[in-house]
Order: structure tokens, then sequence, then C-alpha cells
């Protein structure tokens, strides 16, 4: 059972997060007396979920519990969980329940050469991230906006990293930050999900858990993402704030990296400014060989 644990306690440690994010009368409980904690009590969510207490507090510790996929569809419910959460939920669950696990597939992530073709033929910005983040490819229009990657080092080439990086702290000027915070991190708790003990993803998480009191408390939310998508503001001298769109596409490979690109609606004002600061950023890089600025 001992290769199942990271799972078991990635479980318990999911559903303590959602337990507390509730409140008694969210769930049409009456609060009653003074409460030690914030969220709903072990005992009033086992009973929402139809569990006993001792039952419900062995699958949050971790402790060696296979609960039944009806088990895991009363807890959903009562915690009322998205379809990303359930999903995470169950992925969770039963890797937890499984006495022995598959090998998981470490070997390093490819792009492959036809995605790398397609990144330089694409008119928008666009890069490619392992399923922990790392920064694996991107195409001129990326380093128009975002800077020149090669000026990091590999091993720091890895959105979570950039973003928490205390160098850069006076640069998180943009309004929507702590939300992309919790879409990277959503990604990362997915791929977690896959592989507890992966290297790659005990190495970040680790580094930004000791010193980064901000990714300690997003972490802590426990929120997943698979596949997302948003809006993000760019505030870029010289052009003033660029407004894009966002998605995320999975590329071929389970788990496996995804494309991430930014798009502008035709013919707007973020569109002309995405031009300008394409063409800006071609002259400084002839002048003086890049700035070596990477935003997140």
């Amino acid at each position: 059972m001992s290769t199942s644990r990271p799972y078991a306690r990635e479980l318990g440690d999911f559903l303590r997060a959602r337990r507390g994010r509730l409140r008694p009368h969210d769930v049409g409980l009456e609060p009653g007396g003074r409460r030690k904690v914030t969220g709903l009590r072990r005992e009033e969510l086992a009973l929402l979920a139809g569990l006993s207490t001792d039952y419900y507090q062995r699958i949050e510790q971790g402790r060696e519990v296979r609960p039944s996929d009806d088990v895991l569809d009363a807890l959903a419910d009562a915690l009322g969980l998205d379809d990303g959460e359930r999903r995470h939920l169950f992925t969770l669950a039963h890797a937890a329940r499984r006495p022995m696990l598959a090998r998981v597939d470490r070997a390093p992530e490819r792009v492959p050469d036809s995605t790398r073709r397609l990144l330089r033929v694409m008119d928008t910005p666009a890069v490619v991230l392992s399923r922990h983040l790392d920064l694996l490819d991107w195409n001129p229009l990326a380093q128009a906006l975002l800077g020149d990657p090669d000026a990091y080092p590999p091993d720091r080439l890895n959105m979570l990293l950039l973003l928490f990086d205390d160098t850069l702290t006076g640069q998180r000027g943009c309004p929507d930050w702590e939300r992309q915070a919790l879409d990277y991190i959503g990604m990362m708790r997915a791929a977690v999900a896959t592989d507890p003990t992966h290297p790659r993803a005990t190495a970040i998480i680790g580094e930004l858990s000791i010193r980064s009191a901000a990714f300690r408390r997003l972490w802590a939310r426990h929120d997943v993402r698979g596949s997302v998508s948003g809006t993000k503001t760019f505030r870029v001298p010289g052009t003033g704030d660029i407004v894009l769109d966002w998605d995320t596409y999975p590329l071929p490979g389970a788990p496996g990296p995804v494309m991430l690109v930014f798009t502008a609606e035709p013919g707007s004002a973020d569109a002309e400014r995405l031009r300008l600061l394409a063409s800006l950023r071609a002259t400084r890089a002839a002048r003086r060989g890049g700035d070596g600025r990477f935003s997140h």
C-alpha cells in the first residue's frame, strides 16, 4: 500500500481544503454554538454524505481506506464540487485505493517537430509548457510579449518559479496577478494528482513553499485546473496595457505538454498594440541584443 500513500495524502488534503471552504449555512445546517473551525466539521460533512464520522476521518487522514465510487459521489455532492474538482477527487481516490500502482511515465517531455513548426508560423504569441509548467518552446511573438527566455537558466524557466520570483515582485502590477497565479497553481495540482512524487513537482513546490508565503497560502486552497483559459493584462513599457485572451491546448501525450496561446480581437486596439510591441522588440533586439525581461 506504500506506493499509493502519496495519493491518499493528496486525497485527504483536498477533502480537508474543500470542507474548510464551506459554512454550515451553505449546506442548510445551523451553525450551533461556538465553533473551533471556520468550515464544516468532519461530523457535519460525514452526515451530509451519509458516512460515519470515523470512516470519513480515516479518509481525510490518508489512512488505509479505499472509498467506493458511490462514496466519492456522495462526498462530491456534499462538498458541492464542480466537474473539474469531481474528476480530481476520483483521480486521487482511484490511485489511492490501488495496492500497486502502474509505473508512471517520467520521460522528459518533448515538443514534436510539427508543433515547433506551428509555433513559428503562428501570428500570435504562443508557448509550450510541460505538465509542471516548465517553458519548453515559444515563438517570436511570445518573446516580443514576454521577453527573452534565453536570459534565464533552463531550470528556472518555469511559470510558477517566475511568478513567485522575489526579484520580479515589482513587476506584479497587473490587477489579475493572483487570479493567474491560481490558474497556474491549479494546473500544477492537476499534474500532481497524476504523480504526487514526481521529482520536478516536489522540487518546485518544495522551494516555493519555503520561500513564498503567497504561494503557501494559494497552494493550500487545493484549487485544481485542467485546461484553462482567461484574460490577462500585460503592462509593457512603451506600448501601454495590452489585454489578451489566453487558452491552453493539450498536445499529444497523457499527460503531456500544453500550448498556451494569447490572442487579441482582430482590428482591436490590443491587436494594434501587440503589433507595435513586436516591431519595437525587433528594433531593440537589433540594437542592444534584447533586454532579458520575462513577464508572466
